[in-house]
């Protein structure tokens, strides 16, 4: 049960914008033994939370823009939401990717993507990628 917790929460780490990465602890639960299908169901559920936060983020980070400490430059969020307009909300389908992926989720929100089509394609494709990590770790020689 430890496990899976922490599968679970190093999963919602690595989907949110702190540096993390959960397939190696997916991919030494499945060396272990442990079961792959509640591994990726474990590691989809809390990757695909983490992201729901940043999209969250997203969804209120607007109302600090005129603030002193705020971050980003209207330019930066200008260039992201055309970029999102561009390639649209499948675009989410790659939320899982290591560079760009968390920006997309946040980018989502302030695009103010509906939270059930949010969910439906940045769960299916952190799955996917998951799902990969079983295949290699079943093909890997280590």
């Amino acid at each position: 049960m430890t496990s899976y917790l922490l599968l679970f929460g190093s999963a919602f780490l690595a989907a949110t914008l702190l540096p993390f990465y959960s397939e190696v602890l997916l991919f030494a639960l499945l060396r272990e033994g442990g079961d792959p299908a509640a591994l990726v169901a474990v590691a989809t559920l809390g990757n695909t939370l983490g992201s729901v936060v940043n999209w969250w983020l997203g969804r209120y980070l607007l109302h600090f823009q005129n603030r002193r400490w705020f971050y980003f430059k209207p330019e930066q969020i200008e260039k992201a939401q055309r970029s999102f307009q561009r390639y649209g909300f499948w675009s989410l389908l790659f939320a899982w990717l290591p560079v760009g992926g968390d920006a997309l989720t946040l980018i989502a929100g302030i695009m103010r993507v509906r939270l059930s089509l949010f969910l439906l394609l940045v769960g299916l494709g952190k799955g996917l990628r998951y799902i990969s990590v079983v295949y290699v770790e079943q093909w890997s020689p280590f």
